[in-house]
């Protein structure tokens, strides 16, 4: 009897379930209508006036006040309540002539009415949203969360439109930050990263023309995709925002569907773009050059919060014999399934990256020496089980030799590769099929032998700009280079008289002494001191006479800023005489 008892419990809860789902999807259909009729009330009462025109509004949104909280939708409410307190005038029996007084109460109402049927056709496309997320759970599909991992931030101080478009944007599965005021996305911006911006024009008390100039200054911001949003469809307004760096430009009011699109089509090129520039092509696992780049990052991270972290350098054994055998379509396979088995049993705080031909490596944060032979002893052991790769039914395994490193303090980056290196060797004399661990110092004798370092060339960067300085020096460091810094001119000069530099990079407009006075200087010295130093100008002066000036006091190169850092890398090497 008890069983019988909550079996029928049961079926009445999921029929009130299914009742209650039925019923907010009929509500919210009717509520599109009733919002639309209110739009065309409105229109009627602003334009001739009827005094039917009001009643019926009125009717509408006290309706919509009582029965919108039945079905949950509290918000709904909460804005029929506003509505219908503004006209509850048409429910006055006051005495009063027929149509001069209601004419003007009713205009009035018009006017303070149009900011919330606009907040109720927002509620609405929320609610919708929300109602067919949960249908698709409830049948099972899989919704495909388009902004899944990308962060946004809307920069509005309409405070309705700006909420509107984070939870409508949440809806879609973007993380979403929200500033009203350029400052604060200022601040913002510095303390977070983002993936894209949506950016309203007309704001107060800074408009957002301001933070393009921000944006433009920063060059860990200068690329960051930018929609801008407008009331002003102005097409000069629109070309300005272009050439000042937008990518996009949306004029209000605009269908949430077509902005929708824009953002998506935008982040899905973006992203295409960083695979180009960070992926292996052929094997899809990180690039040599996002290796180099965040091998510097984790060791700075380091510097701050002091924690153990290694290197492991992979070689596949006798990679030539599987190329001369079977061709170098099986030698791609068998690239892509050993980067696709490390994928799968490395941890996701590790980096892995193809560092060339058959060879990858792999930082791993927070994780000893000891540790990483362990974890590379157990994938090893995988491989040693299973194939890497099949054609056409034949299965193809391998085996590799790998060498572990953990860093020590002060060592650097280049010597600890070498560790690695090294110890990669050791397996590979030793029988390959195995890992070792360095021993901490290069055996002579070996393949990738370190003899006493060569003397190091210097570079000196001159530049106030501290953040392009710093961006400087990080991707300096990737090359066998000592770096220094100075901030202003007479900083540069100094340091240039003490210590002397093979290269110094030389910002054109600095505090103190320019880079041009800086030349002049150089060039006038008597002693004969800076006659080896080459000079490569920064600066953001574009005229042909600034650049033959630069190069007639003695400038090797002149750039004119913004510039790419590939180019600048480019030079400096070729300057300094590195191998590329």
């Amino acid at each position: 009897m008890t069983e019988t008892n909550n079996t029928d419990s049961l079926d009445k809860k999921r029929k009130n379930e299914r009742l209650m789902r039925e019923g907010k999807t009929r509500f919210l259909a009717e509520l599109d209508k009733q919002i639309r009729d209110m739009e065309r009330l409105l229109e009627r009462i602003d334009l001739d006036f009827d005094e039917s025109c009001p009643n019926q509004l009125y009717r509408h949104v006290h309706t919509l006040k009582g029965s919108a909280p039945i079905f949950g939708f509290d918000s709904i409410g909460a804005v029929a309540q506003s509505l219908a307190e503004e006209w509850e005038w048409t429910q006055e029996e006051t005495e009063r002539e027929p149509s001069t007084p209601a004419a003007h109460l009713a205009k009035q109402s018009v006017l303070n009415s149009k900011a919330s049927l606009m907040q109720l056709k927002m509620e609405l496309i929320i609610l919708q949203r929300q109602q067919q997320l949960t249908v698709q759970q409830e049948q099972g599909f899989r919704q495909l969360q388009t902004g899944l991992g990308s962060k946004l931030l809307v920069i509005d101080d309409d405070d309705l439109l700006r909420s509107f478009l984070v939870r409508r944007l949440e809806l879609d599965g973007y993380t979403v930050h929200e500033a009203d005021s350029v400052e604060r996305a200022k601040g913002m911006l510095h303390d977070d990263v983002y993936d894209l911006i949506l950016l309203d024009l007309m704001m107060h008390p800074q408009s957002g023309y301001e933070l393009f100039d921000h944006l433009k200054e920063d060059p860990t911001l200068k690329w960051l995709p930018l929609i801008v949003l407008s009331a002003r469809c102005d097409v000069h307004d629109k070309v300005r925002c272009l050439l000042l760096g937008a990518n996009d430009y949306v004029t209000k009011p605009f269908q949430y569907e077509e902005l929708a699109a824009r953002i998506y089509s935008l982040l899905s090129r973006t992203k295409s773009f960083e695979q180009l520039a960070f992926r292996d092509p052929l094997t899809g696992v990180y690039n040599r050059r996002y290796f180099d780049h965040q091998v510097e990052l984790e060791l700075q991270r380091i510097a701050r919060y002091p924690v153990p972290i290694s290197l492991a350098f992979i070689d596949i054994d006798r990679f030539k014999t599987i190329n001369d055998s079977y061709g170098h379509a099986i030698g791609d396979l068998v690239l892509q399934g050993l980067a696709h088995l490390l994928q799968q049993h490395l941890r996701p705080t590790d980096i892995l990256a193809r560092y060339g031909g058959e060879e990858f490596v792999v930082v791993m944060p927070n994780t000893t020496g000891e540790q990483a032979a362990q974890l590379l002893n157990s994938v090893l052991q995988v491989t040693n089980k299973q194939p890497v790769a099949q054609y056409e039914g034949q299965s193809f395994s391998i085996t590799f030799s790998c060498g572990v490193s953990e860093w020590t303090a002060g060592l650097p980056t280049a010597h600890w590769i070498a560790l690695a290196d090294e110890a990669m060797y050791r397996a590979k004399q030793q029988g390959r099929n195995r890992v070792l661990q360095s021993c901490g110092s290069i055996e002579p004798g070996t393949a990738s032998v370190l003899e006493a370092p060569p003397k190091l060339r210097r570079v000196l960067v001159a530049d106030d700009d501290s953040i392009l300085r710093s961006i400087l020096v990080a991707r300096l460091k990737q090359l066998p280079v000592e770096v220094a810094e100075a901030s202003d001119g007479e900083e540069a000069l100094a340091y240039l008289s003490a210590h002397g530099a093979n290269l110094c990079i030389l910002d054109g407009v600095m505090p103190k002494l320019d880079g041009f006075a800086l030349l002049r200087k150089l060039k006038s010295d008597s002693g004969d001191r800076y006659r080896h130093v080459r000079i490569l100008m920064l600066s953001g002066k574009k005229r042909e006479d600034d650049i033959a000036l630069a190069l007639r006091l003695g400038a090797d190169e002149y750039m004119s800023k913004p510039f790419s850092l590939v180019d600048l890398e480019m030079r400096v090497k070729r300057l300094l005489e590195l191998e590329s």
